[in-house]
């Protein structure tokens, strides 16, 4: 009965438009996003995960029970927590051992990881955007943005981690739910100018606003949706700017080593970002050269499946 009752007013909570007035949403974003929410729903078994993990008196044994009811999520599980990103002496077999091993959040981001690779499966090209380039895009941010957070100290990097993964996906949904306007988009994208921009431009909303107001529909966390609303934004107005300042500066530093979101370079540099964490040309080059090792370690564990 709690389950059933806590998760009914967690959908209602995120149903209404509070989302417009909090996150600066146009109107064109919210038409698109109620387009995607009604072809579209978070799939049973990953609502039920971020039930269980949004809830401070949930069990583990939950969790464990929730994913079995997705064998394909269990393997994930089961073959992350035995990664050699995790590194552990002797092999898990057991969900409930991985389950506690792993934790709550990093369950709730492989839950997230499934799910949203699920709308990359068709590999479409657009001039120079690709598909499965801003899948990749999207895993590399994740990554460094959750190296940057815990490097100064965070203990919210698999927060970190998700709001890296996502602060895209607003793409992948114009991609698939405003595809012949997007297409228009793409083949007039230039140098010289940003993403949103064009955006504003071609649709008239931009995919921080869109992935914002479907991630609101999809529950996803309060600062998750905050680093995908204003990860471009100099000055972003919430009170955690660090979230989102980590998502920033990845995300900048990955479109410049040549892993754009839509084949071009049309990220601003993130100079607050900088200055907020105080880096050096030095500390860059260190923080690079780390994430270069990192990705080839755990570039497996977020292959696309066919």
């Amino acid at each position: 009965m709690r389950d059933s009752k806590r998760c009914s007013q967690m959908i209602e909570s995120n149903c209404g438009l509070s989302v417009a007035e909090n996150f600066s949403l146009s109107e064109a974003a919210l038409v698109i996003a109620n387009r995607v929410a009604e072809i579209t729903t978070l799939p049973q078994v990953a609502r039920r995960i971020m039930e269980i993990t949004s809830d401070p008196e949930a069990s583990s044994s939950e969790l464990k029970e929730a994913l079995e009811g997705d064998p394909a999520l269990s393997a994930r599980v089961l073959r992350l927590v035995n990664s050699s990103a995790v590194g552990l002496a002797h092999r898990i077999a057991n969900l409930q051992r991985a389950v506690a091993h792993l934790g709550f959040r990093q369950i709730r981001n492989l839950a997230w990881t499934a799910f949203v690779a699920d709308l990359f499966r068709n590999q479409e090209a657009i001039g120079r955007y690709r598909r499965s380039e801003l899948w990749n895009h999207s895993i590399a941010v994740a990554i460094l943005a959750k190296m940057i957070a815990m490097r100064h100290g965070r203990t919210d990097f698999e927060d970190v981690f998700l709001g890296g993964l996502l602060h895209d996906f607003g793409i992948i949904l114009m991609d698939q739910y405003d595809h012949k306007r997007f297409r228009e988009l793409v083949s007039h994208l230039r140098a010289g100018s940003t993403l949103e921009t064009f955006e504003r431009a071609y649709l008239g909303y931009t995919h921080c606003e869109l992935g914002t107001a479907v991630g609101e529909r999809w529950l996803l966390p309060v600062n998750c949706l905050e680093a995908i609303r204003w990860h471009h934004h100099s000055d972003p107005p919430v009170a955690d700017k660090g979230l989102v300042f980590c998502v920033a500066l990845a995300n900048f530093l990955v479109t410049q080593k040549g892993m754009p979101s839509v084949g071009w370079q049309l990220v601003q540099p993130p100079v607050e970002a900088v200055k907020f964490f105080g880096l050096t040309r030095t500390d860059v080059e260190a923080l690079l050269a780390d994430f270069s090792e990192e990705l080839v370690q755990q570039a497996g564990l977020f292959v696309l499946e066919s």
